[in-house]
């Protein structure tokens, strides 16, 4: 009876191992098998998220249009893709468009150009975003337009251009990769969580417009996203109140992670997506019921950082 016993627990450990590989197996081909032979528009497909989202579906044999402001890099991404393709999974060989959402101008007419690649939109990946940080009177009104232009109107106006279609055909998806700074606002990035509060607010007001013509929205929001090479340092962090709230123990998602996460919102057609350790989390619910604490330990924060002299 002992000796039963002591082999059940390794037995059932072993049976609940191979259970939830199959389930990541088969969750894995679901997903790769739900964007197959879709026109899929990826913006910004050259950073380092927009690269893995383009791996993924260009995996799952997806209709890639790789949108970016650099044509050499969009070449690059184009090459690499083509040369790690399976013989034997039928895959579709990408194209190319060159877009700037921060030339609003322009858009339109690269629109135009999107939906001559295949005739139809049915997932648009919203992956553009630019950064800006400093004290808000000390950030340029030019530049707060360019954030704006990039992370919003730039968006929203591609967004316009292409939904006529989705809507025509009843069908289509639209993801917006978004930022924890469309839920709370972080100190020294007014413009950038400006920005992202704009975006989340339209797309969640355009989730109900479009949803009886089928066409879904979803937001993915990591806390941010790390690059491929950044681990978290050891012993390094400051006595910050604000460090210790916000990052100290949120390190990022890895583009790879974020990636995998866009491919099973759009699979499974979730309309929102928080990516997020404890600390943000907490700091989300923290800042919706108890905001007069919210915002007393941010302006802690911000005092300890403004009295601790700059280096160089």
């Amino acid at each position: 009876m002992g000796v039963t016993a002591m082999l059940a627990l390794p037995l059932l450990l072993l049976g609940i191992s191979g259970l939830l590989f199959i389930y990541q197996e088969v969750s894995r081909l679901w997903s790769k098998s739900a964007v197959q032979n879709k026109a899929v528009v990826i913006t910004d497909a050259i950073s380092g998220l927009g690269k893995e989202c383009a791996r993924v579906f260009h995996t799952g044999g997806a209709r890639l249009v790789l949108c970016g402001k650099n044509w050499e890099r969009l070449q690059s991404l184009h090459e690499a893709l083509i040369s790690v393709a399976d013989p034997s999974k039928q895959t579709f060989t990408p194209k190319l468009v060159l877009l700037d959402l921060s030339d609003v101008s322009c858009v339109q007419d690269v629109a135009k150009e999107i939906l001559d690649c295949y005739g139809c939109v049915d997932i648009l990946i919203h992956n553009a975003s630019v950064k800006g940080k400093g004290p808000a009177h000390k950030i340029s009104l030019e530049l707060d337009k360019k954030i704006m232009d990039a992370n919003y109107f730039g968006p929203i106006t591609l967004t316009k251009a292409l939904l006529p279609n989705m809507i025509s055909r009843r069908t289509g998806q639209i993801v917006l990769v978004n930022n924890i700074q469309g839920r709370l606002g972080v100190p020294f990035r007014t413009a950038y969580a400006a920005s992202k509060h704009a975006a989340l607010g339209f797309f969640d007001c355009l989730r109900a417009e479009v949803e009886e013509f089928d066409v879904v929205v979803s937001t993915v929001s990591p806390t941010f996203i790390r690059s491929y090479h950044v681990e978290p340092g050891q012993g390094n962090w400051e006595a910050s109140v604000w460090k210790f709230f916000f990052r100290k123990l949120t390190y990022g998602a890895h583009p790879v992670d974020v990636a995998e996460e866009v491919m099973r919102t759009v699979r499974r057609k979730k309309q929102e997506v928080f990516l997020a350790n404890p600390i943000p989390r907490a700091a989300v619910y923290i800042r919706t019921f108890f905001p007069e604490f919210f915002f007393a330990v941010v302006a802690c924060g911000v005092k300890e950082k403004l009295s601790v002299p700059e280096e160089g």
